[in-house]
């Protein structure tokens, strides 16, 4: 495998910095290297989260993301869409959560940009929104093959209770699921 760097943006409160900490552990699992920097504001909720992670096969020496290396972005809030979107390479693809998030014609332009109902499908067909950050990260994995799927699930499992194992596991194939309809 290559050198993967991919970036979820939100805010505080949406699981964004969970799902960076479990492609980490599961790269690692896998035999390779793992590491999410995160960036957040004093806001505990609410306010502006970006995690940028780095998968590799090699070690990691420099723990951000550099300038032009990011080719794959989800972000789930419109305030940290704006603010972290740049650091995303021309061509890159960026998942947005439409409901949330209206890019300008500018952003359609340099970016491929992909329009999937995240928080509606965690509410609506896993009947549970918590589990947003886990239809993500089906989303993003199908995306960018940066990690064994069968081995994601297993890491993402251990980090949350045995008693919502069932509707998680539900949330990570449905976002598979969607990520294959616009692949």
């Amino acid at each position: 495998m290559s050198r993967k760097v991919m970036r979820f943006t939100g805010v505080g409160g949406q699981g964004v910095l969970l799902a960076g900490e479990i492609f980490a552990a599961a790269k690692i699992k896998a035999g390779g290297f793992g590491l999410k920097t995160a960036t957040y504001t004093s806001q505990v909720r609410g306010g502006p989260t970006v995690v940028d992670i780095q998968l590799d096969d090699h070690e990691i020496f420099y723990p951000y993301a550099k300038q032009g290396e990011i080719n794959f972005m989800l972000s789930v809030a419109q305030v940290s869409f704006d603010s972290f979107k740049d650091g995303v390479v021309d061509g890159g693809t960026i998942v947005i959560e439409p409901n949330l998030i209206t890019p300008t014609d500018e952003d359609r332009k340099r970016w491929n940009i992909i329009e999937i109902d995240i928080i509606t499908l965690a509410k609506e067909e896993v009947g549970n929104v918590i589990t947003q950050s886990v239809v993500a990260l089906g989303i993003a994995n199908c995306f960018t093959d940066a990690v064994d799927k069968d081995i994601l699930r297993e890491v993402m499992l251990s980090k949350v209770p045995a008693k919502v194992h069932e509707i998680n596991k539900k949330a990570y194939e449905i976002g598979y699921r969607e990520a294959l309809k616009h692949k």
